[in-house]
């Protein structure tokens, strides 16, 4: 979309964001951090369904920090993209996508455990693998990693470093597959065959940001069962969310340079947190300036047109009407 188009809208759309939302109608709620997810319907041929309403709250730090207009439809449309694109490298729980902001899906079972692949030394976390490497540390949730690396540098191959589920407001811990197998927390099997699809989507994430000119650094991936007790793909897949990219045409020069490369994801977010509010997660965050708002959002759009190949159109309408309306509730 047209910066001179994008920018007034997005300025208008500031205290109009999607924080909440309340459809006691579509059953039980559960809140995450960004996603308030309803579910309804008996456990048949097929389970119930699980509404997945993707808001426009941002978390940093485990932690939600603010709204960003726009975010919860760039979200859920790039899931939905990637979803759609990758059903013959795994299966998923996606049904439907009646709103720009909702996903209707199966409801399954998590598996206790964050599917995390790396392939680049980088973060800016203090659970990060960079923040472990720059302490000395040389193993990593299970890996070995080379001496004599710097930050931002790939790895010689991509790895997974799975991590716990922590619940809301405590933060995620980043673990081996052995010392999760000890936890008790999942089988064997079921790591096994999560971690297989887990590597292979990225693989196929990777090859498709390639051909946008992106590299996909690093992402997350959640798997749930069904009542058939099948492992399903499930809450989201490379999102900026749950996924960092970089541009590939400057990387190899900024990484010489000792500079940062320049990310489409919120990292932008997490920089301006700890650069100019001094902010790591601990205790009450600041508050987020408009022009930060409004920056982040455009960066949301802009991975979703690159990735996607579409120009986004946000939909301006009241979200939570809009919402009630796509799903029959009014």
């Amino acid at each position: 979309m047209d910066p001179a188009q994008l920018d007034p809208i997005l300025s208008d759309q500031l205290d109009h964001t999607l924080s909440q939302t309340d459809f006691p109608a579509l059953g039980d709620k559960y809140q995450g951090k960004v996603r308030d997810c309803y579910v309804r319907g008996p456990a048949g041929e097929t389970g119930p369904e699980r509404i997945i309403v993707v808001t426009d709250r941002l978390s940093a730090f485990d932690r939600v920090i603010a709204t960003i207009p726009f975010k919860g439809q760039v979200l859920n449309q790039i899931a939905q993209y990637w979803f759609d694109e990758t059903r013959q490298v795994a299966p998923n729980h996606v049904l439907r996508v009646p709103d720009p902001n909702v996903m209707v899906c199966h409801e399954c079972t998590p598996l206790k455990a964050e599917f995390v692949i790396r392939s680049y030394l980088t973060g800016v976390t203090e659970t990060s693998i960079w923040r472990a490497y720059e302490r000395g540390e040389r193993r990593f949730c299970g890996h070995d990693l080379p001496e004599g690396m710097k930050k931002n540098q790939k790895l010689p191959r991509a790895i997974l470093t799975p991590s716990t589920k922590a619940p809301q407001g405590e933060h995620d811990v980043s673990v081996s597959r052995q010392e999760l197998l000890d936890m008790g927390v999942i089988t064997a099997e079921h790591f096994d065959r999560a971690a297989e699809i887990a590597m292979a989507l990225f693989a196929f994430g990777q090859a498709r940001a390639a051909e946008r000119g992106l590299i996909l650094v690093d992402t997350k991936y959640e798997m749930g069962l069904t009542h058939h007790g099948d492992i399903l793909v499930i809450d989201e897949i490379h999102t900026p969310d749950s996924s960092r990219y970089w541009y590939a045409d400057d990387y190899e020069a900024r990484l010489a340079a000792g500079q940062e490369p320049r990310s489409l994801d919120k990292e932008y977010v997490r920089r301006w947190l700890i650069d100019e509010a001094g902010y790591r997660g601990e205790g009450e965050p600041p508050v987020l300036p408009a022009e930060v708002r409004v920056e982040a959002a455009r960066r949301y759009i802009a991975i979703y047109e690159l990735i996607t190949g579409r120009a986004f159109v946000p939909d301006t309408a009241e979200p939570c009407a809009r919402i009630a309306s796509n799903l029959g509730l009014s």
